[in-house]
């Protein structure tokens, strides 16, 4: 190596926390101290708990450090970069030495991210030095047939990662078998349940592997065009799939006659979306890249018959795209050996919630739930217990901590109740309220749902006005059963998977939780201490010292008592804020 390099962090995650800061005070340091270093940008590497991270290679290996501001970048580069001695108690990965965070990554399998966070995703060579655009161009030179390409993704078992599940190769060979002048290739990354990240942080880290994968479907089904439909609300992805597009023109893996072959030309243009949940339902998206509402329709017939512009349209999400050129490149039994019988190769995941290491991981299928959140994600915040985990967004569903050995799988996610959806992974403790969780997804669909068919519009606005109530004390006898028979009814008669699905939060928390609901409806109270409608604080007399901070605090004047008195609450004027709790240094306002 000629050179030290030092590698910064800027994607969202990195952002937010102030890595375009570090980054600057870097530069800074290495142009007024001529410290000779390279200094270079990528993405999220996935431990976005640790943010600013920042890498640095050297002679002796990688070494990467964690939560590095200002402050501490001016530290780690006098230490390490001019006196030559790494600051150990900030390195939170390294082959080095064992850390704390190793397990984060060392159990991780990463295929489709590959690449994010070693390369610097504005930089095509980059990406090529790491074998990038290699599978398209064997393609190419070989002139491998169509047929053969389709084989070797149905071969590889791959399942579509955007929470439909079907079989990728199958769905391309149904998109190839139709004849038409014109056909499309579309990437959904319309991502949007509540969080998720999985789509954005892969365009932010590598968004030529989405673009080569998407070339590789085009030449396998004879598209002509293609379309990335990305929300608008994803500034960054958007900026560097621009740059990528340009990049890939410019090295003649898109346009006419690609890489030397004849009569191939493909290329491909963003659709900016307004952020409608709906448009992630594939007739939904071509309505709105057409320039019509995002409203569903009925299928059939099926995108593959009549899709874009009634032409013949294959639609994979952008961890799908992501996986192919690492499939076509290694061969469907590299990719098989990871996973089930039914479920093959990895998945991603945006994990979230009350665990302690949160970020983007990659896993081969057939984990378990709780090897993610115990290994992985090191278990959850303040040791408090672990009490369900909600899988597959708004139209998921909450899996308790007694089934949390279910292994990742279409089919074994599918039998709890929840779904593998498109990678959401929401870690829930003790003092999460169920009903409430249930609420706060059907609050989602409800005010996400288009509005076309009845039993989406009407229906989960009704049970979402009873989970309203059941949360506020005013449950009554039947709530539970009118809950259940709108659920079926609606999954019954929608048009959609959003309506389809959006009873599912609510199914399976009756189901795993069904002692919450009847808690709330017949004794009024919340188990968890969550629902502030249903709980009561008041000042535990051996603890209060008198020192009127939460009086102070106290937004409506609800709390009396003088100094070095014991204080009141008056539980009349008191609106459950909550403040008094929060201020209170000596425990001495007690919740029940």
């Amino acid at each position: 190596m000629s050179r030290t390099q030092v590698i910064v962090g800027l994607g969202s995650c990195g952002v937010a926390a102030g890595a375009n800061k570090t980054y600057e005070k870097i530069k800074a340091l290495n142009d007024a101290e001529k410290l000779g270093i390279e200094l270079k940008k990528t993405s999220c590497v996935g431990m976005c708990y640790r943010e600013p991270l920042v890498e640095i290679i050297d002679e002796s290996g990688s070494y990467l450090y964690g939560e590095v501001d200002e402050s501490r970048a001016i530290e780690i580069i006098d230490k390490h970069i001019t006196q030559g001695n790494p600051v150990k108690e900030y390195v939170v990965k390294t082959d080095l030495f064992v850390t704390e965070d190793n397990t984060f990554l060392d159990a991780q399998v990463k295929i489709a991210l590959r690449n994010c966070g070693f390369i610097d995703p504005e930089n095509i060579e980059e990406y090529e030095l790491r074998g990038g655009y290699k599978a398209i161009k064997d393609i190419a030179i070989h002139k491998t047939e169509p047929a053969a390409i389709i084989q070797t993704v149905l071969d590889s078992g791959l399942r579509g990662r955007g929470g439909g599940g079907f079989p990728t190769g199958l769905k391309w060979r149904f998109a190839a078998n139709n004849q038409s002048d014109e056909k499309y290739v579309i990437c959904n990354a319309d991502e949007g349940d509540p969080g998720a990240f999985m789509d954005r942080s892969l365009l932010e880290g590598d968004p030529h592997s989405v673009l080569e994968g998407m070339i590789i479907a085009a030449y396998s089904i004879s598209a002509t065009g293609g379309v990335i439909y990305c929300r608008a609300e994803y500034p960054l992805a958007i900026k560097r799939l621009n740059i990528a597009l340009d990049q890939a023109r410019t090295k003649g893996y898109l346009g006419e006659n690609i890489l030397g072959n004849e009569g191939f030309d493909f290329d491909i243009y963003i659709k900016e979306g307004a952020g409608a949940f709906v448009c992630g339902e594939e007739t939904a998206l071509i309505a709105s890249i057409e320039g019509q509402r995002g409203m569903p329709r009925k299928r059939p017939p099926f995108p593959a018959v009549s899709g874009l512009w009634k032409k013949p349209t294959n639609i994979n999400n952008v961890e799908t795209f992501a996986n192919i050129p690492w499939i076509v490149s290694n061969g469907a039994p590299a990719y098989a050996k990871y996973g089930t019988e039914k479920s093959k190769g990895t998945k991603v995941f945006a994990l979230a919630g009350k665990v302690k290491r949160s970020g983007l991981v990659e896993v081969p299928m057939g984990i378990s739930i709780r090897d993610i959140i115990f290994k992985i994600a090191g278990g959850i915040k303040d040791n408090k217990r672990f009490k369900a985990v909600q899988l597959g967004g708004p139209s998921g569903g909450c899996i308790p901590e007694y089934m949390a050995d279910t292994i990742v799988d279409y089919d074994s996610v599918n039998a709890t109740g929840a779904i593998m959806g498109s990678g959401g992974m929401v870690v829930m403790d003790e003092t999460t309220c169920m009903v409430d969780v249930a609420k706060f997804f059907l609050d989602f669909t409800q005010k996400e749902s288009c509005g076309k068919c009845t039993f989406c519009r009407i229906g989960t606005k009704r049970m979402l006005e009873i989970l309203q109530r059941i949360t506020e004390g005013e449950g009554r006898e039947g709530d539970i059963e009118m809950l259940e028979e709108l659920s079926v009814q609606i999954k019954e008669n929608s048009l959609c998977g959003l309506g389809q699905t959006a009873p599912n939060p609510v199914l399976t928390t009756l189901r795993y939780f069904r002692d919450e609901y009847q808690a709330h409806i017949h004794d009024k109270k919340c188990p968890a201490l969550a629902c502030k409608k249903l709980v009561t604080y008041k000042v535990f007399d051996d603890k209060c010292t008198g020192c009127t901070v939460c009086a102070k605090n106290c937004p409506v004047d609800a709390i009396s008592g003088s100094r070095k008195e014991i204080h009141f609450i008056d539980q009349d004027k008191c609106i459950r804020c909550g403040v008094c709790y929060s201020k209170c240094k000596f425990d001495a306002i007690v919740l029940s």
